[in-house]
């Protein structure tokens, strides 16, 4: 099978690339630059690509004529503007590039006769935050307090929307939290904050240390993308999905801060930071018993391993391990289970 990923160069569209070859099958993706330091660079992941293209999913020509030449039988979206913070800075780039780059998606796919399957990924936090204690199910309402979160939920119901009104490959959407894992250098994340203060032997300061975050390993969240396609593929599956963890991964900032100090055996593992900073929400959790159910869909590791394996992955990299084998041993660890 042939995929194609936007946002390969990504942190989860790097992750992805390299399951994907794993499992056998031949990859392309179209993206920006990479990040300096990214996963894709220090990886090499370049080198397992059928295609490898620089592209602005805004640019709507250049686009059609990419997914045109690339043929691939399977479509996930993942490029987008990312980040929160970002977001209150580059508000008008974040509402082009999570809405109108969604849609140029789209009508791309629609343009690819042998199409079988496509995956539109948005986020958690395209649901309307109102404080529940318990997991939003996939029928809640939507919204966005931030330009962020307002841009894909826009993205989202721009998608159900697109594909509502007109004939399309089998899609579906995908939502997902706070994933972690090796090698991701986004600023203003917790993992990268943690272990790049961590190396350089700094206490880090957690601006929202009681933020409640469904916490998960990228490959268990790659893990149910993916089982969405097969059954994609299938003609087993259509609609919006939830790939969170179960409740009790459900855990604070803090409680990940202190896992992964006492991995890489700081002394302290965090200290609170008592600035101002752009509104973020503090509670946000997932239900996924729609995946669970009638994907047969779980997490192959609990909150405490994905810490562990995130520190650990830049823990020996710091220490001169390579990042393409680091990688590659934490995908064959999990596929054995």
């Amino acid at each position: 099978m042939h995929f194609l990923i936007t946002g390969h160069t990504g942190f989860k569209g790097a992750w992805l690339s390299l399951v994907l070859q794993q499992r056998g099958h031949l990859v392309s993706g179209l993206s920006l630059e990479p990040e300096v330091g990214s996963l894709y660079e220090r990886a090499r992941i370049g080198k397992f690509l059928e295609n490898d293209v620089r592209c602005d999913i805004r640019e709507s020509t250049n686009l059609l004529s990419h997914f045109r030449e690339i043929s691939p039988d399977v479509v996930i979206h993942l490029a987008a503007q990312a980040l929160v913070r970002v977001s209150y800075e580059k508000p008008k780039n974040t509402f082009e590039t999570n809405v109108i780059g969604t849609l140029n998606v789209l009508n791309a796919s629609q343009q690819i006769s042998g199409l079988k399957a496509q995956l539109i990924i948005t986020t958690d936090k395209v649901y309307k935050n109102i404080g529940k204690s318990s997991g939003y199910v996939e029928t809640e309402a939507l919204g966005g307090h931030d330009p962020y979160s307002a841009s894909k939920a826009m993205a989202d119901i721009a998608t159900q929307s697109w594909l509502s009104s007109f004939e399309n490959p089998t899609t579906a959407i995908a939502r997902a939290g706070n994933v972690i894992g090796g090698g991701d250098v986004c600023a203003d994340r917790l993992i990268p904050d943690l272990m790049g203060s961590y190396s350089s032997g700094l206490v880090p300061r957690l601006r929202a240390p009681n933020s409640v975050r469904p916490w998960q390993h990228v490959l268990d969240c790659l893990n149910g993308y993916l089982m969405l396609v097969d059954a994609l593929i299938q003609s087993k599956a259509d609609g919006e999905w939830n790939f969170g963890p179960d409740e009790n991964q459900s855990k604070t900032v803090a409680d990940v801060a202190n896992i992964a100090g006492a991995v890489w055996g700081v002394q302290k593992s965090w200290d609170g930071d008592l600035r101002d900073h752009p509104y973020e929400a503090s509670l946000l959790m997932l239900n996924s018993d729609k995946a669970r159910t009638e994907l047969g869909w779980s997490d192959k590791l609990t909150f405490e391993e994905s810490v562990q394996w995130t520190t650990n992955w830049y823990k020996n990299v710091n220490y001169g391990r390579d990042p393409l084998e680091e990688t590659l041993k934490n995908i064959r660890e999990f596929e054995a289970r």
